[in-house]
């Protein structure tokens, strides 16, 4: 990934707390570390950002690229190089960010391992005066990455908090997929075992608008699978390395996708699956509501059944009541009466 220039600011003593120690790594820009932002890059590039010497105290939120690096801000490299500290999610994927563009920044790591123990040594930083960002390997921090304890620890100390914008997956996604998107629902990665992750599907499946989830790839079919089970018809597009050389967008319906993947097997690289809202019933879906209502688990409660089958298929939960209603007592009535 990639960030900004040489330490300018080198003569000036960082705040307490951020002296060198077995944590730190220091980055230059030596061409061996560095990773070209692009191939026709010129070193000019370095020149893109600047050190900020008045760079207000406080904890930024930086967004770094998904994939391609030219997808940097010179908001994000300005406030990476000008940072007394950078606190990241893996300080070897940031170093890579940081060496392309020639930035130089102390790193440290902030992950799930490492967060309970690094948070009041930032925070005691923070409050003595400190400049500090904080980053994830990639995308925007806190989106299914750490950063949500040390955000909320510094708004209740009144800490200034700054969101420096930049690429999202989940976003980049969206915008491309070709579904509806007014209203979206972002919901992270779903649980890794299959009767959770039901479980789960079928809170979201309500929802009308979009549904985006991040997947990894030897979990994707059979998410998608329990997608087609819980969600029911959907259109829906699998995403995969967004921005990167291999970048693949699939559309289809829900269970298309499924069956597609699989047969193919476990995909390569990051993967985004976006699901369309519940479809809109039709006057030629009776017969799959009957088929579902009949299909239902008759021990079960009628208004949980009703409540599922309609947010499966999109019909109102009052209607599907009725329809079972009306269904069961067909079957209980004595072929003699008729």
């Amino acid at each position: 990934m990639a960030c900004a220039t040489p330490p300018e600011d080198s003569s000036t003593i960082p705040p307490p707390g951020l002296g060198p120690n077995d944590d730190d790594v220091r980055l230059g820009s030596s061409p061996e570390q560095a990773e070209p932002p692009h191939a026709d890059a010129d070193p000019s590039s370095a020149r893109l950002f600047r050190v900020d010497p008045q760079l207000k105290a406080g904890l930024y939120i930086v967004s770094t690229p998904i994939g391609n690096l030219r997808d940097i801000t010179l908001r994000a490299l300005d406030v990476l190089a000008s940072a007394d500290a950078v606190w990241a999610e893996d300080t070897r994927v940031t170093a890579k960010l940081l060496a392309a563009y020639g930035v130089s920044a102390r790193l440290r790591p902030y992950n799930d391992h490492s967060g309970a123990e690094a948070r009041p040594v930032i925070l005691a930083d923070l409050e003595a005066g400190a400049r500090v960002a904080l980053v994830s390997d990639a995308g925007t921090p806190l989106v299914s990455d750490p950063g949500f304890k040390l955000v909320r620890e510094a708004v209740a100390r009144g800490i200034n908090v700054v969101a420096i914008p930049g690429a999202s997956a989940a976003l980049t996604a969206l915008a491309v997929a070709g579904l509806p998107t007014d209203r979206f629902l972002f919901a992270g990665f779903p649980p890794p075992k299959s009767s959770a992750r039901q479980r789960f599907l079928s809170e979201l499946k309500a929802v009308q608008g979009t549904l985006v989830f991040f997947e990894g790839p030897s979990r994707l079919a059979q998410s998608l699978a329990d997608m087609v089970a819980t969600l029911g018809p959907r259109d829906a597009v699998v995403g995969r390395e967004l921005t990167k050389l291999f970048e693949e967008l699939r559309r289809g319906s829900l269970s298309d996708l499924a069956a597609h993947y699989a047969q193919a097997g476990p995909p390569k690289g990051e993967i985004v699956v976006l699901v369309g809202p519940p479809q809109p019933s039709q006057p030629g879906d009776g017969a799959a509501l009957d088929e579902a209502i009949l299909a239902a688990d008759r021990g079960r409660p009628l208004k949980e059944v009703a409540a599922e089958i309609a947010g499966r298929l999109g019909f109102k939960r009052r209607e599907v009541y009725e329809r079972a209603l009306e269904l069961r007592a067909d079957e209980t009535q004595d072929p003699d009466d008729v």
